[in-house]
Parts: structure tokens; sequence; C-alpha cells
């Protein structure tokens, strides 16, 4: 058989032109999941694969699924894909790199009028990044079942919209019954996201493994006060609530001796005036790790200690 190879030129291209939806000034990519931008890429890519052949099939929470029959449609499908939704700041090639190799392997076989045994199926998974919506890896995970589409579909985003009024609004709430499709193999191409390849001068790698990540919702309550004539020992915020959990979160790193990487994220203090003490802080700490056993051990450390902490605070 002859070696067949894709058009790479082609690739670029289909990369490019994705990317300038929602192209921000820096040379990245702002696309939300289940914006109209996010709508606006989903229909550039369901016309490509139409005009390529393919049917297109959309579930109940979204996921795109772009199929080129094969000799025996009976058989699973071999599937590929990623997502095509971006972080805030996102870049040109994360998840869309997945998507657009996928798509650019039917071209080729179409090109070179190549049949399969099995279909082909690339997919476009909902919300993976979770930017908008919580939690990451949505649509996948409504599809494996690790999530329930009823509930999923009530998530909402900061300005109150559902996941359910998002996908109406874009034309992409789909009717085919979610986690229903055989999956016969799964390959995903994906940017490493890292310096680590570069550094090494070696092209490509294998992922052999994953972080678990884990994120708290926190919310901290005291008494609003005006910050002038209230001394600090007699405030109820007596410091800042963000600042007294990471004093807690870097002592709970200590206590449980993981090497972990934390944040907080999405603070918001209320009310929020220059010379008062704010009455409530919510925020999320996030925690990642290579191993579940410690990512585990870190959720207990951190809800007991988030309860000692309520309860000494209510006790006052």
């Amino acid at each position: 058989m002859t070696a067949v190879s894709i058009d790479p030129e082609r690739l670029w291209q289909s990369l490019m032109e994705l990317a300038r939806i929602g192209a921000t000034d820096k040379g990245g990519v702002r696309r939300l999941a289940l914006t109209s931008l996010d709508g606006e890429a989903r229909d550039l890519f369901t016309r490509w694969c139409r005009q390529a052949g393919c049917s297109i099939a959309i579930d109940g929470i979204g996921n795109i699924f772009a199929r080129r029959a094969g000799c025996d449609n009976a058989l699973p499908p071999i599937v590929t894909g990623s997502h095509i939704d971006t972080q805030p700041s996102g870049g040109k090639f994360d998840g869309n790199y997945g998507v657009m190799s996928g798509l650019e392997v039917i071209r080729t076989l179409n090109d070179h009028k190549i049949e399969t045994q099995a279909p082909i199926e690339v997919v476009v998974w909902t919300n993976e990044e979770g930017s908008r919506f919580t939690p990451v890896m949505m649509g996948s995970g409504v599809f494996a079942g690790a999530f329930s589409l009823e509930s999923t579909l009530l998530r909402a985003d900061l300005e109150g919209i559902t996941v359910s009024r998002a996908l109406n609004q874009i034309g992409y709430a789909g009717t085919e019954q979610t986690g229903s499709r055989p999956v016969g193999a799964y390959f995903e191409a994906h940017i490493e996201q890292g310096p680590i390849l570069e550094d090494m001068r070696v092209v490509i790698g294998v992922v052999v493994g994953a972080l678990g990540l884990r994120w708290y919702d926190i919310t901290v309550c005291g008494e609003d006060a005006h910050a002038g004539p209230t001394p600090m020992r007699l405030s109820k915020m007596r410091c800042s609530p963000l600042q007294r959990w990471s004093q807690r979160s870097t002592r709970l790193h200590i206590a449980i001796n993981l090497t972990v990487a934390a944040r907080s994220d999405s603070c918001k203090s209320s009310p929020i005036r220059a010379t008062s003490f704010p009455a409530r802080c919510d925020f999320r700490w996030i925690c990642v790790m290579h191993r579940m056993q410690r990512l585990t051990a870190c959720k207990a450390r951190c809800r007991r200690r988030a309860s000692d902490w309520r309860r000494r605070q209510t006790s006052h």
C-alpha cells in the first residue's frame, strides 16, 4: 500500500480560520463554551464535515459527532477529537488541534479514496475547559456517565444562564440520547501545553498520566465595619478572608506533606468599599496533583480544617 500523508498546509489553514473566531489582539483566542462565538465555530466545523461527506449527530449535552461511514457500519466507530471552546485567554491549538487533525484525517482518506472497515467519527466535546460552566470536561463527562445530563443542563454561569438555555440559544441542544453511541477506540491528538517536549527537542510524546483536580467554592462570612475606627482585634473580619484561608491552606499543605499545586481563584468580596471591612468573601480554592490517593487525602483534610474553622468562628 502506498504511504499516505495528510496535507499539512490544509490543516494549518483550517486551524487559522477557526482561530479567527474569537481572536484576541495578542494572537490568542477567547471563545468560551456555548457563547455565540462557540456557536459560530461549531457551525464552521459542521459545515466542513458535511462538505467532507460526514453525517452530523448532536446529543443532549451538545457534543457533536461527525461520522464518515465505513465498509461495515455495524462496527463501533474509531473516534478522535477534542474541544473547540477555549480559556478566557486561550491559544489557537488547545483542543482545536485535536478536532482539526481528526477532520484532516477524514479529508485525506477522501483524497485517496480509502475506505475503512469501521466508521470514523470526529467528536467535539462541550465545555471541556470549564471556563464558563462547571464542571470541567462537561461534555465527555456526561457522555461517560460521570455526570447526569439533567443536573448538568441546570448548571449556570456567573450571569445565571444555564447550560440548557445556552445550548438552545446557539442551536446545539441535540436530541440524541447522551452516551448511547458505541466507541471502538478513542484517540486524541493534543498540544503539550507545557515546555518539556520543546526543551527536550522531542516532536511528539504519549500521555501516560494526568493531573487530578479538586476545587472548593468557599464562602467566608463576618460582619462589615468601617475600617478606620474599628480595631483589627475587634473586627469579625480581622484580616482578609482570602488571607486567612491562604494561611490555613499553606499549613494544610505542610500537614499533608504533599507535592501539590494550589491557588485561589475567582475572589469576590462584598460589600466593596475602600474604607470598609467586607462582610463576605467568596472564592475558589483549586488543588491539583498526580496521585488520586493524595488528592483524596487532601479533600478529607481540607473539609476537616474548614469545619474546624467554621466551628471556631461561630463560637466567637
